[in-house]
This record gives structure tokens, sequence and C-alpha cells, in this order.
């Protein structure tokens, strides 16, 4: 978004609650290692960087669908196994300034998209036969993946050395 673009209303909210839960997100990774941010803490898989990786690859994949349908959604190969942890040569600076650039992306988009155009979902089972979403539902659901995934990440800080994002 140029500095001199003003958003307001709907597109104002879905901003605000980004950036509120990005935010969280974020918040739950500072000051740690590359060791710690790849350390698994619970029975899951899932480890901070992992998430910070996950959340990022989500967003961008839905933004492309935002751009160009289910087409774009999976346009860039994702390692589904990898990314929930950090591989080899990755570090936890790099994975947030790779969801900084996307989330970045993901605001210009919600400034200037029609929030009412839609696409077909691709077929997967995890989605309705048939099924269109529009882009303020894909925002929503960007939301709603941020969220739980920030919810996810302060459980794992908390058992990695007892930090929490609130309280």
């Amino acid at each position: 978004m140029s500095s001199t673009t003003t958003v307001t209303g709907e597109r104002a909210d879905f901003l605000q609650m980004l950036a509120k839960h990005r935010g969280f997100l974020r918040f739950t990774v500072q000051n740690l290692t590359d060791e710690q941010a790849n350390r698994r803490t619970t029975a899951s898989e899932l480890t901070l960087g992992g998430l910070i990786k996950h959340v990022a690859a989500t967003e961008r994949g839905w933004a492309n669908f935002i751009l160009e349908g289910a087409a774009g959604m999976f346009k860039e190969t994702i390692d589904w196994e990898a990314q929930f942890s950090m591989r080899e040569g990755e570090t936890l600076a790099e994975l947030l300034a790779q969801y900084e650039e996307i989330a970045r992306r993901t605001d210009e988009l919600v400034a200037s998209v029609d929030l009412d155009e839609s696409h077909p979902l691709p077929e997967a089972p995890w989605f309705e036969a048939g099924a269109a979403w529009s882009n303020r539902r894909v925002l929503m659901h960007i939301i709603a993946e941020t969220s739980q995934h920030s919810g996810h990440a302060d459980i794992i800080r908390e058992s990695l050395d007892g930090a929490k994002t609130m309280g």
C-alpha cells in the first residue's frame, strides 16, 4: 500500500485484524535462536519456525488464489512435510522477512481487490465440490488461519521457555 492510500470500513477492519494476529504470531518468536525456533516442545510436529513458514506459505497461496483462482494457489511447489519445521540452512530471521513480504502483498490486495469477486475452489477432499469463495471469504480465512496458528505458537513457546503472548 502506498502511504497516500487511505483504507476505511471493512478493508480497514481486515487490515487491523491481520496486523493484530500477525503481531501475536511474530511475538511468540521474538528473542529466539534458530535452534529454539526449530525445537519441538509438544507431541505435535509443529515448531515455531515451522509455523511462521506454514502461515506464510498458506497466506501466499490464498493471495495467489485471489489473483489467479485455483490455478494460482499451488503454482509454487510446497513441500508439505517440510513446512512445519525449519530445514537445514533456514533461519528464523529469513522466515520472518519472507512472511513480512507476503503480508505486505496481502495488505495491498486488501486495499485494492474487488471483495465480491469469487473463484471456484480447487478440487480437494477438504473443500465442498463445486464451491467458490469470494475474496472477502478468502481474507477471513487468512485471518482465521493466522489466529489459529498464533494460538498454536503460544502453546509451543510456553512449553519451550514459559513465555506467553498474553498473561
